[in-house]
């Protein structure tokens, strides 16, 4: 399993446009980078509203654990889809209050290797678009981006643009889950919850726990188990800050060639991107 404890982020340079643009994507990936697959249940029961186990010991319930493998192997299935995601993250100020960031994702996606997703807040818009050889980042507003070469297929870029550049694709866990890096053994409770509706879909919740992360999960009963929410809980922050994402599925997306390809604007600059080393190289000479 890949490093949980990693932050994304993009270091572009010495603008402050650029520094606008590392923190933005450091905020927008505050959850661990391994995929959920190798969290643990929820603590708690929904408050009485669903029945409640025994809870003096730790319970792995098999049915849940076969769940999450099933919708592990569906998603591997799927060639094509579109993805809408509405982000709750949760920041914990230094006073110890709790304020939510807001924002949305749209994600394109067709295996093995095209990828084009936006991400949205009040203040910021990024694009990422991945043709199969080039991936860019692009902040329209700032009129800043970035091209970097890039490997064959979805996964082996997410991998090389974390342990280069230390920045994390948008949604990436749905690309991991089910793969060798979901690392079930790491699971200590897993709970079935029952039935529960997210936006009028029909699904089935579960609940999971790790060490230092409670998180639940509800699936799409039927033939089609997609995940339509996900709630991850920090505990090793005493605030328990939480990240939540309700997803919106398309598996017959219309697009073409064009949608994965950056066509630089006119006033736009390029940039280059900074690796890790070089970062890890300037803070130390600073120091």
């Amino acid at each position: 399993m890949r490093n949980s404890g990693r932050i994304a982020a993009a270091i572009l340079g010495g603008t402050a446009a650029i520094i606008l643009l590392a923190l933005f994507l450091r905020a927008s990936s505050s959850r661990a980078r391994s995929s959920p697959a190798s969290l643990t249940p929820h603590t708690e029961v929904a408050r009485g509203e669903v029945a409640a186990a025994d809870t003096t010991a730790p319970t792995v319930d098999p049915d849940a654990l076969g769940a999450l493998k099933q919708m592990g192997a569906y998603l591997r299935t799927l060639k094509a889809f579109r993805l809408n995601a509405d982000v709750v993250t949760e920041d914990v100020r230094t006073d110890g209050q709790k304020v939510q960031i807001l924002r949305t994702v749209e994600l394109v996606a067709r295996r093995p290797d095209r990828l084009f997703a936006e991400i949205t807040n009040d203040r910021q818009r990024r694009l990422f678009f991945y043709d199969g050889a080039h991936f860019t980042l692009f902040a329209p507003r700032e009129t800043f981006y970035a091209t970097v070469e890039a490997p064959a297929t979805i996964e082996k870029l997410a991998d090389a643009l974390e342990d280069k550049y230390d920045i994390e694709l948008p949604l990436v866990d749905l690309f991991r889950w089910g793969t060798d890096e979901s690392d079930f053994g790491a699971i200590t409770s897993a709970v079935d919850l029952g039935p529960s509706a997210i936006n009028g879909v029909t699904c089935q919740q579960y609940a999971f726990r790790q060490e230092g992360m409670d998180w639940q999960l509800w699936i799409q009963r039927g033939d089609n188990p997609l995940p339509c929410r996900i709630v991850i809980t920090t505990l090793t922050d005493e605030a328990r800050p939480q990240h939540t994402a309700t997803y919106t599925w398309n598996l017959a997306p219309s697009y073409d060639d064009n949608t994965f390809v950056f066509r630089a604007p006119s006033d736009a600059k390029p940039i280059p991107l900074a690796t890790v080393m070089a970062v890890e190289a300037t803070a130390n000479h600073v120091h």
